[in-house]
């Protein structure tokens, strides 16, 4: 069975993992300039939230 995970950084990006291996970051501060992956703008912008993870 296929596990997957989606994984919310803290200040950072979501984290799509499937049977361990990361697939995609995805943009959880609204201003990537590569929507809907992340590029890294949250530390420049010092996007702050909690981590979190969620296992399907």
């Amino acid at each position: 069975m296929t596990k997957i995970t989606i994984k919310a950084l803290e200040n950072g990006p979501n984290l799509v993992i499937v049977d361990s291996e990361t697939k995609a970051a995805l943009c959880r501060c609204g201003a990537s300039n590569k929507k809907p992956h992340c590029d890294g703008t949250h530390s420049k912008i010092n996007f702050k939230a909690e981590s979190s993870e969620v296992n399907i």
